[in-house]
């Protein structure tokens, strides 16, 4: 009986050990297969190579291009990426509290931003480069704008879907206003926080191809848009294969942080293959 109860402790880490290695690596199923199916789509000639180069082709432009100007410009980018989203979420953040908490603020302020957020970000970009020129400032504010309205509405959207009655306890129990803002609104509030800056983090990185598209000497959307001109297709991909990446990692790492700020909630995850 002794011996049974020992046994298990040590069993246990091994189990999850082993389950949750498939599951990370099912994620790679996918680029793995559509990665071997254009390989031998392009190799066959169903796909003509000068529109689609085969994977391994474009694996050989990016070592070429990481022995070059490649970190140049994905230096340039998250630099740009980083600057303008910490301008736009802090703002949206602010704005978003602002008028969560006051239907007052609200009547103001929100038609105004309904309008602003409809407009393309291609729409912005002659008014920025008319008012700010083509230097970095005008690449940095087209970022915070794509940033800001993702993280503001899901801020307001998360502050009014704070259940009323966790309010009227912290008043009952008579909890100033900023106790009652750190206890119960911001903890109730934090995931659809997260869901917001995770969107304005994604729409960051579109800005960011819109400003560099158009105006810039260096930068991943420089890089697009030079494979374009002298007819490059395995820069363009190269370029996208870049982005989508970058982008996975820092989707990644503010995922990672939401998982360890919200570490106290019980919630469903999804169900598992039955065994």
């Amino acid at each position: 009986m002794t011996s049974k109860t020992q046994a298990l402790p040590l069993a246990a880490p091994s189990v999850i050990n082993r389950s949750a290695w498939p599951r990370r690596l099912k994620g790679l199923v996918l680029p793995v297969l559509i990665l071997l199916v254009l390989e031998g789509v392009v190799r066959v000639g169903w796909l003509p190579s000068y529109q689609m180069p085969a994977p391994s082709e474009i694996a050989v432009t990016l070592t070429q291009l990481a022995e070059g100007a490649l970190w140049k410009h994905i230096s340039a980018s998250l630099g740009r990426v980083l600057l303008g989203f910490a301008i736009g979420a802090s703002l949206a953040l602010v704005f978003a509290a602002w008028v969560g908490l006051s239907r007052e603020a609200e009547a103001y302020l929100e038609p105004t931003f309904a309008g602003l957020r409809s407009i393309p970000s291609l729409a912005w970009v002659p008014l920025l480069l008319l008012w700010l020129g083509i230097d970095e400032t005008s690449k940095i504010v087209l970022i915070a704008i794509g940033a800001f309205f993702p993280v503001y509405l899901n801020g307001v959207a998360a502050i009014r879907d704070i259940d009323r009655k966790l309010v009227e306890v912290g008043q009952m129990y008579g909890f100033s206003r900023r106790r009652l803002v750190r206890r119960i609104l911001l903890p109730a509030a934090l995931p659809g926080l997260f869901t917001g800056l995770r969107s304005g983090l994604s729409l960051a990185w579109m800005f960011l191809v819109a400003a560099e598209l158009i105006a810039a000497t260096k930068g991943l959307g420089y890089l697009l848009s030079d494979g374009r001109e002298t007819s490059r297709p395995d820069i363009v991909l190269a370029a996208i294969i870049v982005l989508a990446l970058l982008g996975k990692v820092s989707d990644g790492l503010l995922a990672a942080l939401e998982k360890r700020c919200l570490a106290w909630r019980d919630t469903f995850n999804g169900q598992g293959a039955q065994q």
